[in-house]
């Protein structure tokens, strides 16, 4: 039987307001909710200020990760949001990001991460099979 141990979910939100994200200070509240609005759980959290617009960041999850990016100048926002588990946690943070930057247009992919492990082969052999 096939198993998978996450999702990825790789977004990239456009027509973003720019004076939104053009602010590691503004985004911090969002991406934060976004974690808590999913039921993930933080470990620790870095946000970067790029001069004089644009702001980066990543939330460490015990599940993964929530990542970003963003270019002001053309409304856009490159997410990630990684999380092993309920697949629904990913879904609800996306979510909640989306509700809170309301971009024009999504461009998103979602892959199944792990899905070629056989639950009744052990992770050493797994890996090996997985090798291209």
């Amino acid at each position: 039987m096939k198993v998978a141990v996450g999702v990825h979910i790789i977004a990239d939100l456009y027509g973003v307001d720019s004076e939104v994200i053009s602010e590691a200070s503004r985004l911090y509240p969002i991406m934060e909710g976004a974690v808590k609005f999913g039921g993930l759980t933080k470990i620790s959290s870095d946000y970067y200020q790029f001069q004089p617009r644009g702001a980066s960041g990543i939330v460490l999850l015990a599940e993964s990760h929530l990542s970003f990016h963003t270019w002001p100048e053309h409304g856009l926002v490159t997410l990630d949001i990684y999380t092993c588990g309920d697949p629904k946690t990913a879904d609800s943070a996306l979510e909640y990001v989306l509700n809170e930057l309301k971009p024009t247009s999504i461009d998103c992919k979602r892959i199944t991460r792990g899905e070629k492990l056989d639950e009744n082969v052990p992770i050493a052999k797994a890996a090996e099979a997985i090798t291209p």
